[in-house]
């Protein structure tokens, strides 16, 4: 069974940073691309950064510059560095990795908070 679990979430204030990881159990998590979405209330779910398994991760214009994305292959970890955050920023941050065409894993997600 595939599970995706995200940590590293909580309260920050206006400028600080948070630090993002997600486990993956339950397969070879360097075979895939794996992306960081997030979720503000009344919002649609947006695509914040993708990292590939070989290549330049991308980014949403928003977090550029403040965020980044990387992943430990021997943890089969990803995690996100979001630094001078923003009101804005704060939602629900989900990982997620696509297996195939059919098969897609989100995990349960994880609150950040950003306060002035």
């Amino acid at each position: 069974q595939v599970q995706l679990v995200e940590s590293g979430g909580g309260l920050a204030q206006t400028g600080g940073s948070l630090r993002l990881s997600c486990v993956v159990s339950g397969l070879a998590f360097n075979g895939y691309a794996m992306s960081w979405y997030r979720q503000a209330p009344g919002k649609e779910r947006e695509l914040v950064a993708t990292i590939p398994m070989v290549g330049p991760a991308t980014y949403a214009d928003s977090v550029k510059g403040r965020f980044t994305i990387s992943r430990n292959h021997a943890k089969n970890t990803m995690y996100m560095q979001m630094n001078s955050l923003k009101s804005e920023d704060t939602a629900v941050y989900f990982c997620y990795l696509k297996r195939d065409l059919s098969r897609e894993y989100w995990g349960q997600g994880t609150q950040v908070t950003v306060s002035s």
